[in-house]
């Protein structure tokens, strides 16, 4: 969403206050709601990754997420370096239902399309995979547990 009358904006994380509040949404919902210990919440990807941010108009946090690219995404990816590896999408309990999730994964292949880059590749929590469907990702390869959690694999060409 754009223009000032918007319930929020979203942008590409370049001051580390942002990358602060990106940072305590991951914890709120991943930690916080879903019980992922927080040794395995962040890891050495965070450094490198693209990550966007959703904010309110008054400044505070809705929504975050993140894209790795190149030999950081090589794991996730299936090694092709052509494709980006979108994860860690959380969006606050008070924001859902507002559509800041998908403004966050289209700002996500914004950022892919800014690098280069040819499609985008997720893991998705089965629950979600109808979220990331009407997105126009596809779903490929069998179930799999991340943080005991199932997901399945997702991708959308750009």
């Amino acid at each position: 969403m754009t223009g000032t009358s918007a319930p929020y904006t979203t942008r590409t994380v370049v001051e580390e206050q942002d990358r602060a509040a990106c940072f305590q949404v991951r914890k709120d919902v991943f930690v916080g709601e879903q019980n992922v210990p927080e040794e395995i919440e962040y890891d050495a990807y965070d450094a490198d990754a693209v990550h966007v941010i959703a904010v309110a108009a008054d400044g505070s946090a809705l929504g975050t997420g993140r894209l790795l690219h190149g030999p950081a995404a090589v794991a996730k990816t299936g090694g092709d370096l052509t494709v980006g590896s979108l994860g860690r999408l959380a969006v606050t309990k008070r924001a859902r239902g507002l559509g800041v999730g998908a403004a966050l994964v289209r700002a996500i292949e914004d950022a892919a399309r800014e690098l280069g880059l040819g499609a985008v590749d997720l893991h998705a929590q089965t629950h979600a995979l109808g979220f990331y469907e009407r997105l126009g990702y596809v779903v490929y390869g069998p179930e799999f547990p991340d943080a005991g959690i199932a997901h399945r694999a997702m991708r959308r060409a750009l």
